[in-house]
């Protein structure tokens, strides 16, 4: 018994190294509520930053499937993960793409929303994503490559990963433009900004010990 709830993660003796169990249940709770975070911005036409942006863009401006166009944008970040980050990450990133892409696809079948205020939908979106992406973040995982991509740029060409990052995040709500009108656009930037805000305060490494 002691063997299989070790197994299992639940008395995990190592508190440097999340165990196969916790990692598992990491990336499927991160992958729900992140989606569920998308599924709000979804539900009033609204989108974010990241790839997921990008995604949300094409997918008002075309019509084709928000959690295809999602997954499909991300394959080409993954030889770049590989070898910038290592092969357990690069296969826990696509697993919680994935899911997540999944889930977002099958949300409308389990929950209904009749009616949500914009600005209440950005503020529940940008919360929910910052809580599924600080799940995966802390199981060693991510949801989009422009991070990877980002950090990339930083090293090759000195260019600070945060400036890169919030350079393609202003070229997605520019683009917005194109497809919703401005008051979408808004509501998305106050989305965006609670999202990165959580992230900030809470997603620091040396403060979770498992991540190094």
């Amino acid at each position: 018994m002691a063997q299989m709830t070790s197994m299992l993660g639940i008395w995990n003796s190592n508190p440097t190294r999340h165990s196969p169990a916790e990692d598992l249940q990491g990336l499927v709770a991160g992958s729900l509520i992140a989606a569920l975070g998308l599924y709000f911005l979804a539900k009033v036409g609204l989108l974010t930053g990241g790839m997921a942006g990008l995604a949300f863009v094409l997918h008002y401006w075309s019509g084709w499937s928000f959690g295809l166009l999602f997954f499909l944008l991300n394959l080409p970040f993954y030889i770049l993960s590989f070898r910038r980050v290592g092969l357990d990450f690069t296969i826990k990133t696509f697993l919680a793409i994935g899911l997540t892409s999944f889930l977002v696809e099958i949300e409308s079948r389990f929950l209904v929303i009749e009616s949500i205020a914009p600005v209440w939908a950005a503020v529940l979106g940008g919360l929910l994503l910052g809580f599924g992406l600080l799940a995966l973040y802390r199981h060693r995982a991510s949801l989009g490559g422009i991070g990877i991509l980002a950090v990339y740029i930083q090293d090759r060409f000195g260019i600070r990963a945060g400036l890169v990052q919030l350079a393609f995040d202003l070229c997605v709500m520019v683009l917005a433009f194109a497809v919703v009108s401005p008051g979408v656009v808004l509501y998305s930037v106050i989305g965006a900004v609670v999202l990165n805000l959580f992230l900030a305060i809470n997603h620091r490494s040396d403060r979770y010990i498992a991540l190094r």
